[in-house]
């Protein structure tokens, strides 16, 4: 069973489900659950492989979405879900495999397609890192920059660090085996009617118009929104933003949320 953190009160609406992307946790989106919070349950979740959920020796997503499915599971049976990056792709596996658990499904800059890049030299950067010799995440920081230059992505891999018991809190054998199915997409059958909304930073090129006959074919009530200024981490680059769109796109009319430029 994932770890889960649950926030606010059940209510007459189901809870929002969220679940955080690729070397994330659900620390990582826990200060937009606590806000969301105000008006709705909100149960946030360490995915597999992160954070302080069990650790597997797999990493595909029908895996993930099972994982998803039995917490909707535990919290009423059905829930709204919003998935960034990889927990975009194991919220829309959810929704194909398990339709009747989702009211409505919010991705986060990401599609249903298989990407070109990897994200594999992150992990041969952390397993690098000489943890023996590390103090404070000052220490870590400065170790790691020579290998992960930018400073937003080396802050954010660092969340994971556990520099007390000297420990990344990331399956990083598993996810390096896994990662052409984390940036893959499997043939799944099926398609989800709900209400969809594919969110994107509007600096960010990870939703194409060319991805566009790809998600409708499994989504075909989707819907496409832009942040404009936000990168690829939108809930990062424009945290107010992204609650807006998601606390209205998740109320009882869905329509367009502050901060979106909706698309056709």
């Amino acid at each position: 069973m994932l770890m889960t953190y649950s926030f606010g009160d059940p209510g007459d609406l189901p809870p929002i489900l969220i679940a955080h992307g690729l070397y994330g946790s659900a620390r990582n989106l826990n200060v937009i659950a606590k806000r969301l919070s105000a008006t709705r349950q909100v149960i946030s979740v360490d995915m597999r492989n992160h954070g302080d959920s069990p650790w597997s020796a797999r990493h595909s997503y029908p895996d993930l979405a099972g994982d998803l499915a039995e917490v909707v599971t535990g919290f009423g049976g059905v829930a709204d879900v919003m998935g960034h990056s990889m927990g975009g792709k194991a919220a829309m596996a959810l929704a194909l495999l398990h339709p009747a658990a989702v009211r409505r499904l919010v991705v986060a800059d990401i599609a249903p397609v298989t990407y070109n890049h990897t994200q594999v030299q992150f992990i041969h950067a952390m397993r690098a890192l000489d943890l023996s010799g590390i103090a404070t995440r000052r220490d870590a920081d400065a170790a790691l920059k020579a290998d992960v230059p930018e400073d937003g992505i080396r802050a954010f891999l660092l969340q994971s660090l556990d520099v007390k018991e000297k420990r990344w809190r990331l399956n990083l054998d598993v996810l390096e085996a896994f990662m052409p199915q984390i940036i893959g997409w499997p043939d799944l059958a099926g398609r989800f009617d709900g209400p969809a909304l594919f969110l994107s930073g509007g600096a960010s090129d990870y939703v194409r118009a060319d991805h566009r006959p790809a998600i409708r074919a499994l989504f075909p009530a989707a819907r496409f929104a832009k942040i404009p200024g936000a990168g690829h981490w939108l809930h990062a680059d424009k945290p107010r933003e992204f609650e807006a769109s998601l606390g209205i796109f998740f109320g009882a009319n869905g329509s367009s949320g502050q901060g979106q430029t909706p698309e056709s």
